[in-house]
Parts: C-alpha cells; structure tokens; sequence
C-alpha cells in the first residue's frame, strides 16, 4: 500500500508545448511540459534527415569496405594499395 502524502501530484492530462503550441496530452507530474524537439519536428521523424558529410567520411568509410564501384579489390587486400 502506498504511503498518503510522500507522491507527488500525477496530472494525467499534462499538456505537451512545443514552439508555443499544445502538441499533445500525457501523464506527468508537471502540469505542463515546454520541449524544443518532439517527434512531429525532428528531421529522423519527419523524413527530412541529412546525411551531413564532411570531410569524406561516408565514401572513406564505403572504400574501406569496398562498397563503392571500382574500389572492389582493395576489399581483399586490407585496403593497402600493392606496390
């Protein structure tokens, strides 16, 4: 049995703001809730992610494993270029 007093107050419709709007209602023990990124925003969710590539990491990454067309050979070989 829990102990009388010692809880803090459940809301069970604690709304959810996001950029000023009423995003949506869950349970908490705060009344209100203001977030900077929820999942109708986030680009993962919304479809709009980037693959930000700098400094050639993603084609480094794909001739190390010889995923890239023409690099084949160098998959085999540990990647070292034979003299």
């Amino acid at each position: 049995m829990a102990k009388p007093d010692i809880h803090p107050t459940w809301y069970p419709e604690a709304k959810v703001y996001c950029n000023g709007q009423v995003v949506m209602t869950v349970g908490s023990t705060k009344p209100e809730l203001h977030v900077d990124v929820w999942s109708g925003n986030h680009p993962y969710y919304t479809g709009t992610q980037k693959i930000i590539d700098t400094e050639g990491r993603v084609e480094r990454f794909l001739r190390k494993y010889g995923m890239l067309e023409g690099d084949q050979g160098q998959a085999q070989t540990g990647g070292k270029k034979k003299k």
